[in-house]
């Protein structure tokens, strides 16, 4: 059985970048996951003032926003980095929030996939022929707190 999510409103929406759910990263908290990921486009680019505008956004909306602007350059190896930089911001999000971690764990060995119809990459697209790297990600930490939950049992 495959799992779809989206939108934070509707069934599996924590699984989604835009959750109000606050992740600390090198020190730094993160209103969500969406606000880090779309400032570390422009860690060490002639644009890295844009960061505090992202991090200061009242809304992930605003956040995507500020940096999906065509105007600010992002660093030179935003596409080599990109997915681990999503797989961190992630994995501290489950970690931080036991609520959600459960869902998380919930989901047992089933597909997730992000139903975005606009995106390719980190969703399943229109047609459903996208990568869906984000619920790889997702399948990924699932796993690796799975075996966290197995250690702690054990000992």
């Amino acid at each position: 059985m495959t799992i779809y999510f989206y939108k934070v409103w509707q069934p599996y929406g924590c699984f989604s970048n835009f959750s109000l759910h606050s992740i600390e990263i090198q020190n730094t908290l993160w209103s969500t996951v969406e606000h880090y990921y779309q400032a570390q486009k422009f860690v060490g680019s002639p644009d890295e003032e844009v960061i505090p505008l992202i991090h200061q956004a009242s809304t992930p909306e605003e956040a995507a926003a500020l940096g999906r602007c065509s105007t600010h350059q992002i660093r030179s190896d935003w596409e080599m980095v990109k997915t681990q930089v999503m797989r961190e911001a992630v994995h501290k999000k489950f970690l931080a929030h036991p609520d959600i971690r459960e869902i998380l764990l919930s989901t047992g060995d089933k597909l997730l996939v992000e139903n975005s119809p606009n995106d390719y990459f980190w969703g399943c697209g229109e047609n459903k022929t996208g990568e869906n790297h984000l619920g790889k990600i997702l399948m990924s930490v699932r796993e690796e707190l799975r075996i966290l939950s197995m250690k702690a049992i054990a000992n």
